[in-house]
């Protein structure tokens, strides 16, 4: 942790953010439609047991391997406490960074150990198992966030993720022992973008959220602070070779609005725990904030000054009451 000041006066200036990517007019639209195509994919996936870890008297733990958009093979870990009684558990679905994987099976029992089950996906083409089956017009050099930028936004290589994601929630509904009543999204930077998504896109499903320094936030914001230099590398490598004198910039931030987070908090209906350190170099505060205040779903935003792009163990300690509080809006 650092010991950087902060001020009443920086805080009222994030607290006073409103994002400056813009909000495509056909959004609602054009997910209801993506979605439609998801859910029009024949539902195909087997658990096994993992080839990674053995079996215990107090937790089964699971490879799922599915079939997502495209025909690509996606896969996903899943661990399942046994429970005393037999009796259904709440589920965890958890979503990793950029451009990483699912975490160690050690870090994934903690849940188990909590009495929830726990499903994370591994993103196509990052660090772990889940294929990328491609496809995208345009460049591919720099970063999955302008992958297919050039193509559409049906085309993005995130507007494919949210639909192999809604895959993943239909699978959710079908899996034995699994209490669909008390599903909860926990993801942070690049898996606190995808958990936005998430409960946006499937609102009958996700019961809360607790999302830390979400990636994928506020695009335009990103590229005026010129921020666009590590998780945010995609726009600066696209806007120096394919748009140098930035007349297609109303264009292509345009597109990316489709898959914001900025944009799709209006969609959020369930309670979000909401977790920014303030002194954060790789997701900057002003878009976070932007992302919180567009939220208008029952909300609350812990701060951590000193903090960075970081594990922040408190803010992974109050999610545990956080979940537990379930019939509290």
């Amino acid at each position: 942790m650092r010991n950087v000041p902060f001020s009443a006066t920086r805080l009222a200036e994030l607290e006073a953010c409103r994002g400056k990517n813009p909000i495509p007019q056909d959004f609602d639209e054009f997910w209801a439609l993506r979605m439609a195509e998801a859910d029009a994919q024949p539902l195909d996936f087997e658990i096994r047991p993992s080839d990674e870890i053995p079996q215990f008297d107090t937790c089964s733990y699971y490879d799922l391997y599915f079939t997502g958009m495209g025909g690509a093979r996606l896969y996903a870990k899943y661990a399942v406490p046994r429970s005393a009684d037999g009796g259904p558990v709440p589920l965890v679905l958890q979503f990793h960074g950029y451009p990483g994987c699912t975490r160690s099976w050690a870090e994934q029992s903690s849940w188990p150990g909590l009495g929830y089950a726990i499903l994370s996906m591994d993103n196509p083409g990052q660090g772990g198992r889940s294929e990328d089956v491609g496809g995208f017009k345009g460049t591919t050099v720099s970063g999955h966030l302008v992958a297919g930028v050039d193509g559409g936004p049906e085309n993005l290589y995130y507007v494919r993720l949210y639909q192999d994601q809604r895959i993943l929630c239909r699978i959710v509904r079908q899996l034995a022992g699994i209490d669909a009543g008390r599903v909860f999204v926990n993801g942070s930077s690049q898996g606190g973008g995808m958990g936005l998504a998430c409960c946006a896109l499937n609102p009958d499903l996700v019961r809360r959220a607790a999302i830390l320094y979400p990636f994928l936030s506020d695009f335009r914001e990103v590229w005026e602070l010129g921020a666009d230099a590590i998780a945010y590398e995609g726009i600066r490598y696209y806007s120096r070779w394919f748009d140098a004198d930035g007349s297609r910039a109303d264009e292509w931030f345009g597109t990316l609005g489709y898959v914001d987070s900025l944009s799709f908090a209006h969609l959020v209906r369930c309670p979000v725990l909401f977790g920014t350190g303030l002194a954060d170099v790789v997701c900057p505060p002003e878009t976070q904030f932007a992302v919180y205040n567009a939220l208008s779903c029952p909300k609350r935003h812990l701060l951590f000054p000193g903090f960075g792009h970081e594990e922040i163990q408190a803010f992974d300690d109050a999610i545990i009451g956080f979940f537990q509080k379930e019939g509290d809006q």
